[in-house]
């Protein structure tokens, strides 16, 4: 939710008198576009144009080779800034699974800088590096298999890790590595030890000194922003590194921010920003930084993925510049002809405001390979209730629960299923999280039974800002416990939010979190009941009246100040919050926690959303390439608000965002609390026809959703995700942002244009075959492939050489179709072969990890369709069972003949219908979890 909520609504011409119409309109071009002024460029912030006015060159650093430490599991080695002196340590591990990881610190720092914790799962297991040579220009080491290693040259520094003859990756290349040294302030009282440590002689200190004092103005000592000002009493601390990746044009990642999936070079503007941040009215196709900061980049080319995972929670730029950005087609062409041997190449710099370098290289080679590189680091994505895969129904806010009762039933009155109605800050009591509002939420534990009886769940809404006030139970607890972040001054740190004056817990205590925890217990929580979960907002975090809507930097958390941590705030609340789900049901019941602000490793915690969108074309688009990113760093539970939060979205718009939502993870209508009601059913019968088809088709294909998410969440696998992921060596796919995989077997190409009478889509592939799953009509792979649209048209295609499961009798929600039955579509691929898979679980506890599941391994060979167990040391029963078997691409059969596990033979029933060569086979009947064939002969 914004900054300036209600403007709009006092704000509107019509109701004003015509002679501030012109001066309204000026002021409503305003609030209807994010406010520039409230956030900083690189040039607004100090340390980013100090380290961007660094040109690539020589590098002041040179390895001291003599001080090389090798053991089995690390290199460790000096580097010296030749110009004051100033000594780094470097550190190189090989880890398992073809990732290399390089830190970089001071080697005697004044007093400890920040490495940040929790993020990575556990300490990464090392393998051995060996030492293949080694002179006075510098050392090779190898990564294990003969063509990998690793060269360290001296002078300057720089280091390659090659594979061959090939450099898959270079370190300070461009001589961009800084290191800023803590240091005493010049004009304060210097302390005799610090100055020791400036190892300089007199001619060289007089020298940096003279720098410093004339740097003092940049910034470096303290810092000033609109009425802001930031103290620094560490001084300057920042950390740069440059990284080249030969033969690479497309890297990926770095979210979040509203651009394209190809990420942009940056030579001519402001660099890619990750700071977390409440931006109010976001713009798109533009690097400023947005509500969360995953910093983790992929490269690609047809030979090779490689990864970078810069392990820093402080604000941090990422440049990105190419030797192939801006030339044309012709240009290429002409280098072509004229023989050019330029290797394509992209650079890439991140820039941190503190902390240490700490770097882990992901070498690949293959996409998958890179996912589960990163995933053995950080996790995988949660495997969350079965229920939150279904529809969400939001706004801010559901008035009362009369409301909330009313709504409900307008979903049933209209035959659309749900599973979750959401509740924002109104029903809080006067923004107290953790309590309801006495007159309109009087008894809520009768609202959620009137829910659970319908097998339908509620989320209500918890921030992090806590109102002051002695009367208010969780304030008062905070306090005394002492638990709330300090301003500079060692007080309480207080600022603006929805409550008015509020305090911010201190999520990077764990005593803290674990308290947090304990408040979601059902005699804590007053009201909760198991159908209940939580939506982190605000989490950045969010301070109105905050330097860029934020925290200020020089809050202190113990020994850190808020700079060294900032985009580790979320990530916190988040793993805090899902953590009190689980054990107020003694750890059985799995979570579901919405949050907003995000870091690496927030996957393990629940979903994210991209926040505070609007009502219009452009936005429905990006969602797109927003949600491939993250699900690219491992965030695959993501979703964008259906209908856009701000505005009011004309009716076509309203209808495409459904049919777009229903495609992606987290699929949840929201809206502004100014905006006209939107419920589906208040646009017309046409409409909410519509809009109910689009929710359906959702709920026929939560089989094959839910194990997405358990493949996810074993393997590290994003669900939504960019065609290259599966055709590695097709440059065709490589931008492609405007339509995506769900796993490997959908292809979807939602309708983003206003009054569409077409879509062009590519089907990849070119020994693929591809199936229209509303018409089977079935198309060549490596074409693009023009579709005819209407309104109701929502172009998805089904791979040949897959089995995909649905349940096609929808339900009021996903828990009333439980035990019913499913429906396998078999695509045959051009061999007339196909494969996929079924898991089924209990839909909502942990139980899964004591192998209390099915996983069934569907597969299409020589005429012969079979179920085989996947994991015969797991135990489950399902009541459901096979009803019906359609088999696109198929022959027509004399006879079908099913083989159950007992051995028993039975003739099934089938149409074929030769049109469009489709084969289904009417009510086999067999248990899904047994074993069993069927023939057609």
């Amino acid at each position: 939710m914004p900054l300036l909520p209600r403007l709009a609504s006092y704000l509107h011409p019509e109701r004003m008198v015509p002679v501030l119409v012109l001066w309204l309109a000026v002021c409503l071009t305003e609030t209807w576009a994010v406010d520039r002024g409230n956030f900083k460029t690189c040039d607004q912030s100090a340390f980013c144009k100090r380290q961007r006015a660094l040109k690539p060159g020589e590098s002041p650093y040179r390895a001291l080779l003599e001080t090389m430490e090798l053991t089995n599991t690390r290199l460790t080695l000096q580097l010296i800034n030749d110009n004051n002196k100033v000594r780094l340590l470097l550190e190189l591990y090989r880890l398992q699974g073809n990732i290399t990881r390089v830190k970089i610190n001071e080697l005697k720092p004044l007093k400890p800088r920040y490495e940040v914790p929790d993020v990575l799962i556990r300490e990464p297991p090392t393998e051995p590096l060996s030492l293949l040579s080694q002179d006075e220009n510098g050392v090779v080491l190898s990564l294990g298999s003969e063509s990998q290693r690793v060269i360290i040259s001296a002078r300057p520094f720089r280091l390659d890790i090659m594979e061959g003859s090939d450099v898959l990756m270079s370190l300070n290349s461009r001589g961009l590595l800084t290191f800023e040294h803590l240091r005493m302030r010049k004009d304060t009282q210097a302390d005799p030890e610090a100055e020791k440590k400036e190892e300089a002689d007199p001619a060289n200190q007089a020298e940096t000194t003279k720098d410093e004092e004339e740097k003092v103005e940049d910034g470096m000592w303290e810092e000033t922003f609109k009425s802001h000002s930031d103290s620094k009493p560490n001084g300057p601390s920042a950390i740069s590194l440059d990284f080249s990746l030969p033969g690479v044009e497309h890297v990926y990642g770095i979210p979040e921010h509203a651009d394209t999936l190809r990420l942009k070079t940056t030579e001519n503007g402001d660099p890619y920003r990750l700071y977390n941040l409440d931006v109010f009215q976001y713009e798109l196709y533009n690097p400023m930084a947005l509500y969360g900061a995953v910093p983790v980049m992929l490269a690609h080319n047809t030979q090779r993925t490689t990864g970078i995972f810069w392990l820093n929670a402080a604000e941090t730029w990422v440049d990105i510049s190419s030797n192939t950005a801006g030339k044309t087609v012709f240009g290429k062409m002409l280098d072509y002809v004229q023989g050019s041997s330029e290797t394509p190449q992209t650079d890439v710099r991140w820039i941190s405001e503190s902390g240490i370098i700490d770097v882990f290289l992901m070498l690949g080679p293959t996409p998958k390979d890179v996912f589960s590189q990163y995933a053995s680091l950080t996790g995988t994505q949660s495997f969350p209730p079965l229920a939150s895969l279904g529809y969400h129904q939001c706004r801010w806010n559901y008035n009362d629960q009369e409301d909330v009762q009313s709504v409900d039933a307008g979903f049933d009155q209209h035959d659309i299923p749900y599973d979750f109605i959401w509740l924002d800050i109104e029903h809080t009591d006067g923004k107290r999280y953790f309590t309801w509002d006495p007159h309109k939420f009087a008894t809520p534990k009768e609202m959620l039974q009137g829910l659970m009886d319908k097998k339908r769940k509620l989320v209500a809404i918890v921030d992090p800002h806590i109102k002051v006030d002695s009367n208010y139970k969780i304030h008062n607890e905070i306090r005394s416990k002492g638990f709330y972040i300090k301003n500079k001054d060692g007080g309480d740190y207080e600022g603006w939010c929805w409550p008015g004056s509020a305090s911010y817990p201190d999520f990077f205590r764990a005593d803290m979190r674990a308290w947090w925890a304990s408040m979601f217990a059902y005699d804590q929580y007053e009201g909760s009941m198991e159908n209940m979960y939580t939506w982190n907002d605000m989490n950045e975090p969010s301070v109105f009246n905050g330097p860029e809507v934020t925290m200020h930097k020089d809050t202190v958390h113990g020994a850190w100040e808020h700079r060294d941590v900032h985009n580790l705030y979320g990530f916190y609340v988040q793993m805090a919050t899902a953590e009190g789900l689980i054990q107020r049901s003694g750890g059985v019941e799995r979570p579901f926690v919405l949050t907003r602000a995000f870091f690496a490793g927030s996957q393990r915690y629940g979903a994210v959303w991209t926040g505070d969108n609007a009502a219009e074309w452009d936005h429905l688009k990006i969602s797109i390439p927003m949600c491939l990113s993250l699900g690219l760093v491992g965030i695959s539970f993501c979703g964008a608000d259906v209908g856009g939060f701000f505005k009011s979205p004309s009716t076509e718009l309203l209808v495409r965002w459904y049919q777009m939502g229903a495609y992606q993870p987290f699929f949840r209508a929201h809206a502004h609390l100014d905006t006209p009601r939107r419920e589906p059913w208040l646009f017309g019968p046409e409409n909410t026809a519509l809009i109910r088809e689009a929710v359906r088709q959702r709920y026929t294909l939560l089989p094959y959703w839910y194990q997405q998410f358990y493949h996810a969440h074993r393997t590290g696998e994003p669900i939504m995700r960019p065609l290259w992921v599966e055709y590695p060596q097709d440059p065709a796919t490589f931008a492609v942002d405007d339509e995506f995989l769900i796993g490997r077997d959908l292809l979807v190409h939602p309708v983003t244009e206003e009054g569409a009478r077409g879509v062009t889509a590519y089907l990849p592939g070119k020994d693929e075959v591809w199936f229209d799953v509303h018409t089977f009509q079935k198309h060549n792979g490596a074409q693009n492939l023009y579709i005819p649209v209407t309104m109701s048209s929502i172009p998805v295609f089904q791979r040949g050489g897959s089995i995909i499961p649905r349940k096609v009798r929808v339900r009021r929600s996903s828990t009333c179709m439980e035990h019913d039955p499913y429906t396998l579509y078999v695509a045959l691929n051009l061999q007339r072969t196909a494969e996929g898979e079924l898991y089924i679980d209990d839909g909502h506890t942990f139980n899964y990890e004591k192998k209390e599941f099915i996983h069934r391994r569907l597969s299409f060979a020589k005429n012969i369709l079979s179920s085989v167990n996947l994991a015969p040391d797991a135990q489950f029963t399902t009541r459901s069972w096979i009803e019906r078997v359609v088999i696109l691409g198929a022959s027509k059969p004399s006879k079908v003949t099913l083989k159950t596990a007992d051995g028993q033979d039975s003739q099934l029933e089938f149409d074929f219908d030769a049109s469009m060569s489709v084969l289904t086979l009417r009510k086999p009947g067999m248990n899904a979890g047994a074993d069993w064939t069927v023939m057609l002969q």
